[in-house]
C-alpha cells in the first residue's frame, strides 16, 4: 500500500514542475526580475555608499528590505517560530542553501560569516561586501583569527550569524559543528542563539530541492528553483544560551549545546 501511494506522490510532484510553455515563460520572466533586482541592489549600495559604510543604519534597513523583496520574487513563504533576541547576538544555524541568507536576513539585522568563494560570485559577491559580510577561507586555518574579528563586531553591537557545519546539507540532518568560532561569543561575552531552518513541502515533509550542495552552480540552482510555485521554509529562533560557563572547554560546550538544540527541532 505504501509503494503505490509513494509513486502517486512522486507523480503529483512531477506534474507540479512540468515544463509547459506557460510555465517556462513564467520562469524566464522571474529570472529577469531576479537579475533586475540584483542590479537594483548594486545601484542602491552605490547610492548609499554601502561599500564604505556597510554598518550604517540606513544601509542595514535597505539590506533587509532588499532581502524581503528577493524572497517575494522567488515566492519564498517563510514561517517564523520563536523570536530573534534584541541586541547583539552570536547566531548559529544549520546550512541548507544560499537561500538561508536572505531568509534569515529578512527577519532581523544580521551580518553573515560566509565562505570566501562567495566574494567572487558575479553581483552576489559585490552585494555581500556591501552588506558587511565577513568571509572565511575553508581549510585555511583562519578560524582562530576570525573568531577574534567576529568578537570585535559583537562588542560593537552587531549580530553575526555563522554556519558551524562549514558546508551545506540536504536538510534531512546535521553534520558535525566546528567549535573554533564559538570562542567569539566567549571573548565578547555575547549570548548565543541557535536557529533551525527547515525547507518543507506541502505535506510538511523535508523538501530537499532548495538544498545547494555538491558541485551545484548558483545559476543552475536558481534556474531550477524559479520553476517552483512556492518554496516553504520554517525558521525557528531558539532560546539563547548563556556564555557564563566555567567549563574548561567552554567553546566545545556551546558548540555541543547549539547543535543539540537545532537537532531536536529537525528531528520533530
Amino acid at each position: 500500500m505504501t509503494q503505490p501511494l509513494l509513486q502517486r506522490s512522486n507523480a503529483i510532484d512531477a506534474q507540479a514542475f512540468s515544463p509547459s510553455p506557460a510555465n517556462e515563460l513564467r520562469r524566464v520572466w522571474r529570472a529577469f526580475r531576479v537579475v533586475v533586482h540584483l542590479c537594483y541592489g548594486l545601484l542602491l549600495a552605490l547610492c548609499l555608499f554601502a561599500f564604505w559604510r556597510p554598518y550604517s543604519p540606513v544601509v542595514r534597513r535597505a539590506a533587509q528590505h532588499w532581502q524581503k523583496r528577493l524572497l517575494h520574487i522567488l515566492s519564498v513563504d517563510v514561517e517564523v517560530i520563536g523570536r530573534a533576541d534584541a541586541g547583539a547576538r552570536f547566531l548559529v544555524s544549520n546550512h541548507v542553501s544560499w537561500l538561508d541568507i536572505p531568509v534569515i536576513g529578512a527577519q532581523r539585522n544580521v551580518h553573515f560569516l560566509s565562505k570566501a568563494e562567495v566574494r567572487k560570485w558575479p553581483l552576489i559577491g559585490q552585494l555581500s561586501v556591501a552588506a558587511g559580510t565577513l568571509f572565511i577561507r575553508r581549510g585555511a586555518g583562519e578560524s582562530r583569527q576570525k573568531s577574534h574579528e567576529v568578537a570585535k563586531h559583537l562588542q560593537r553591537g552587531r549580530t553575526i550569524l555563522v554556519f558551524p557545519e562549514g558546508t551545506t546539507t540536504d536538510g534531512t540532518g546535521l553534520r558535525r559543528f566546528f567549535p573554533q568560532l564559538f570562542n567569539a561569543p566567549l571573548i565578547a561575552t555575547s549570548r548565543v542563539q541557535p536557529v533551525a531552518l527547515q525547507y518543507l513541502d506541502a505535506r510538511g515533509r523535508v523538501d530537499t530541492q532548495p538544498a545547494f550542495i555538491g558541485d551545484d552552480a548558483f545559476h543552475h540552482h536558481l534556474w531550477a528553483l524559479l520553476r517552483r510555485d512556492v518554496i516553504r521554509v520554517r525558521v525557528c529562533f531558539l532560546p539563547s544560551l548563556d556564555v557564563a560557563t566555567t567549563e574548561q572547554d567552554a567553546a566545545e560546550a556551546l558548540c555541543r549545546e547549539s547543535r543539540e538544540a537545532i537537532a531536536r527541532v529537525l528531528a520533530d
